[in-house]
């Protein structure tokens, strides 16, 4: 019968070599998404060819091996806004700008992670529903349809967005 002392050294080693196991798994992944120094590395991405954000934020994030696309409202390249287009037109507009922001971050829409939709009537989620799968093709990425009492501009939808480069 092993004794009390080594049943406890065989914890306290199982333990360690569990933390050190989660340590460097920690440190791997966090290391492709860091600078040399150890600081996340985000780059703000810009699309000529999309909106440009209405206030302090960019279109998108990258960081690492991953983008992070801001709410994409109904406005056109040119920075016209669509809020008194059909709501056909405005879902058009946020997944065009959606496919330029994730060009210009060296992605695609079928590299999509996760999709959040806000629309303020959730009777338009067919038609949104509709683009949406043109636009993915056969890909499925994680999605949330929030139904929302209204946008900024009244406009009827904002997507936002995670995808991997």
């Amino acid at each position: 019968m092993p004794s009390k002392t080594s049943a406890t050294s065989a914890i306290v080693a199982g333990a360690l070599a569990g933390a050190i196991s989660a340590c460097f798994t920690t440190y791997m992944l966090t290391k492709s998404r860091t600078s040399s120094l150890g600081r996340p590395s985000l780059e703000a991405v810009t699309a000529k060819d999309a909106a440009p954000p209405g206030g302090a934020y960019s279109q998108a994030i990258r960081n690492g091996g991953e983008v992070f696309v801001s709410g994409i409202l109904p406005v056109l390249p040119d920075g016209t806004k669509l809020n008194r287009s059909s709501f056909d037109e405005q879902v058009k507009a946020v997944l065009a700008n959606l496919g330029a922001i994730l060009a210009a971050a060296s992605s695609s829409p079928q590299k999509l992670v996760s999709v959040r939709v806000y629309i303020t009537d959730i009777a338009d989620w067919g038609t949104f529903n509709k683009h949406y799968i043109d636009f993915v093709g056969d890909h499925r990425p994680a999605r949330a349809v929030v139904p929302v009492p209204c946008l900024h501009h009244d406009f009827e939808l904002e997507v936002e967005a995670v995808a991997v480069i």
